[in-house]
C-alpha cells in the first residue's frame, strides 16, 4: 500500500554511543536523521554507566533537529519506532521520573560476584533451558539486583511501588507517551528475551527467575509484541501531536528485520560496537550447545514469535576506538583501514581484545586482552591490521557455532554496520570465512527495522513480502585466500585466545 508521499515513519535509534532518530518514506529511503552522542562514564574498572537523563535529553533533541532539517510536520509522521541498545538497565520513580542509579550499560562487569552466586553447582548455563542465556554479567537481571542491592532508596521506594525498571526502550517510550503524567510501562519480547527473567517458551515474566534473582513481578514492564500499538506520542513537548508508538526491536534483532532476514537459515552481522550475528530459526527455539545465545527475533502481533541464535561480541568497533584513544595510532576511526594497508600481512601478530573478558561462543569473563607474537620486526601499520583481523575472526568463531548448532550450512552473510564501509576487514572477513560477505544498499538496518516494524503496525506497509522487495543488494565480497593459509591464519587466532584466558 503506497501511501502519500507526504507520509512517513520515524525510528529512534538509541545506540551504545549516540542516539539518532531517523526519517523513511514509504520505500524504506532515509528523508532526514540527525545524531547525538553521550558520555560514557567508568567510574571503576569494569563498570560503565551512562545518565539516562542524558539520553532522554539527547533523543528529545535529536528528533526535533530531524524534523526540522527534513521540514517534517508531527501530522506527517504515522508512526514511531524504537531500537536500543539492550540490556543496559535503568531503575526510576514512576512518580517522578528521577532515575535512583546510572543507567548500567550492557557491558559493565560488576554483577560476577551475584551470576557466580547464582549458578547451580557451578553450572553457567543451569537457566538455559528458561531463559536460552547462560548466567554472565551481560544480561539485566542481575543488573537489576544490584541496582536493588546498593542503590540508596531503591529497597524502600519497592515496598511502595516508586520503583520500576526498564532496559533503554521501556525508559524512552515511558517519556514518549508523557512519562509521570500516564508513561506506558512496556518492552517487547526481543528485549525481554535480554533480561535472563522471560521464559524463552511461554514469553512472559518466569515466576522461578524472579524468586532466584530476588526481583518483584511489580517492577517489570508489561511483555508485548514488537510490532503493535503500544500508546501515543502526548500532545506536548517535541512532537506537538499525538503519534502511534508502534514498533520496538533491540538493536541486533532490528537489524535481523531490517535484513529481511525472514526465512529459517538466513543470518546477518551487525559490526558497531560489539559484534552481532543473529541466525533466524523460525518458530522454534533452539538451545544452544556451543556456546550461543537463544533469543526471540521478532514478534509481528499476534503471529507466533520467530527466534534467532546469536553471537554476541563484545568488542568490535570499540577496540579500533581504543586505539584512537587509548593509543593515539590515529586520529580518526576511518584512519585504520589506510595504517592497516601499509603492511601486507599483520606480521604474525593477533589481537584478543577481551577487555571485559570473552563473550560467544567462549563466555570466559576471566579473560583478558593481549597482543601476542610481537617482534622488533612489528609497527603500527601490523597493529592496526590485527585489530581489523581480530574482528573478523571472533565472527568465523559465530559463524561456525552457529552451523553445528542449527545443523544449516550457511551460504553468505549479509552485513551492516559502521565498520563495513572498511573494504580491508570486510575481504578479510569473507577470505576467512571462505563465502561471499554482501552489504545492502540501506546499511542503516537496525533503525530501519524499527520503523519497519512501527510502520507495520499502523498499516504504511500490509506485509513482509513488501518490505523484502525493497532490500536491494550493493556489494559483495568473494573469499580469495588459499585454503592453507586460511587454516593457518584461524589456528593462530585460536591459540591466541587460549593465551587470553586466566584462569
Amino acid at each position: 500500500m503506497n501511501l502519500s508521499a507526504e507520509k512517513y515513519v520515524g525510528a529512534v535509534d538509541q545506540g551504545t554511543t549516540s542516539t539518532r532518530f531517523f526519517i523513511f518514506n514509504y520505500n524504506g529511503d532515509t528523508v532526514a536523521m540527525h545524531q547525538l552522542e553521550h558520555r560514557q562514564l567508568y567510574p571503576r574498572p569494569g563498570w560503565v554507566e551512562h545518565d539516562p537523563m542524558e539520553i532522554r535529553d539527547r533523543m528529545n533533541e535529536v528528533i526535533r533537529k530531524a524534523m526540522a532539517a527534513g521540514g517534517i510536520r508531527p501530522e506527517q509522521l504515522a508512526a514511531l519506532g524504537i531500537t536500543n541498545q539492550r540490556e543496559t538497565t535503568v531503575v526510576w520513580n514512576p512518580k517522578t521520573g528521577t532515575p535512583y542509579y546510572n543507567a548500567i550499560v550492557w557491558q559493565d562487569t560488576r554483577t560476577e560476584e551475584i551470576f557466580r552466586a547464582l549458578a547451580v553447582d557451578g553450572d553457567m548455563n543451569c537457566f538455559r533451558p528458561r531463559t536460552g542465556l547462560p548466567l554472565t554479567t551481560y544480561f539485566s537481571g542481575p543488573k537489576i539486583k544490584w541496582i536493588i542491592d546498593h542503590a540508596p532508596g531503591v529497597k524502600a521506594a519497592l515496598a511502595k511501588g516508586e520503583a520500576i525498571f526498564g532496559n533503554i526502550d521501556t525508559w524512552l517510550i515511558w517519556w514518549l507517551t508523557g512519562g509521570p503524567d500516564g508513561g506506558v510501562h512496556v518492552t517487547d519480547v526481543t528485549n525481554a528475551s535480554r533480561t535472563m527473567l522471560m521464559n524463552i517458551e511461554t514469553l512472559e515474566w518466569d515466576a522461578e527467575m524472579l524468586r532466584v534473582m530476588g526481583i518483584p513481578r511489580e517492577m517489570l514492564p508489561e511483555i508485548r509484541s514488537s510490532s503493535e500499538v503500544y500508546g501515543h506520542t502526548v500532545n506536548t513537548g517535541v512532537f506537538g501531536g499525538e503519534i502511534p508508538v508502534s514498533g520496538i526491536l533491540g538493536d541486533q534483532q532490528a537489524a535481523l528485520f531490517g535484513q529481511t532476514c525472514f526465512s529459517p537459515g538466513e543470518a546477518k552481522n551487525t559490526y558497531g560496537t560489539g559484534c552481532f550475528m543473529l541466525l533466524n530459526t523460525g518458530e522454534k527455539a533452539v538451545q544452544s550447545k556451543y556456546g550461543l545465545l537463544t533469543t526471540v527475533g521478532y514478534r509481528i502481533g499476534k503471529r507466533p514469535a520467530v527466534y534467532a541464535l546469536e553471537g554476541s561480541i563484545a568488542i568490535a568497533g570499540s577496540l579500533v576506538q581504543w586505539v584512537r584513544d587509548n593509543l593515539g595510532l590515529i586520529r580518526t576511526s576511518p584512519e585504520i583501514e589506510e595504517l592497516a594497508n601499509t603492511v601486507t600481512d599483520s606480521g604474525g601478530i593477533y589481537f584478543v581484545p577481551a577487555f571485559s573478558g570473552l563473550f560467544a561462543p567462549h563466555w570466559r569473563s576471566d579473560a583478558r586482552g593481549l597482543i601476542t607474537g610481537l617482534t622488533h620486526y612489528i609497527h603500527k601499520g601490523h597493529i592496526a591490521r590485527a585489530v581489523l583481523e581480530a574482528c573478523a575472526f571472533q565472527v568465523r568463531e559465530i559463524f561456525e557455532a552457529m552451523e553445528k548448532d542449527s545443523g544449516i550450512r550457511l551460504k553468505a552473510l549479509k552485513v551492516d554496520g559502521g565498520m563495513v564501509q572498511n573494504e580491508l576487514l570486510m575481504q578479510f572477513q569473507a577470505d576467512i570465512l571462505d563465502l561471499p560477505v554482501i552489504c545492502p544498499k540501506n546499511r542503516e538496518t537496525s533503525v530501519l527495522g524499527a520503523a519497519y516494524a512501527a510502520g507495520l503496525a499502523v498499516g504504511f506497509w500490509q506485509d513482509l513480502s513488501e518490505l523484502s522487495a525493497q532490500w536491494a543488494f550493493d556489494k559483495k565480497w568473494e573469499g580469495k585466500m588459499p585454503g592453507q593459509q586460511r587454516t593457518a591464519h584461524y589456528e593462530g587466532w585460536l591459540k591466541a585466545v587460549r593465551q587470553s584466558y586466566s584462569g
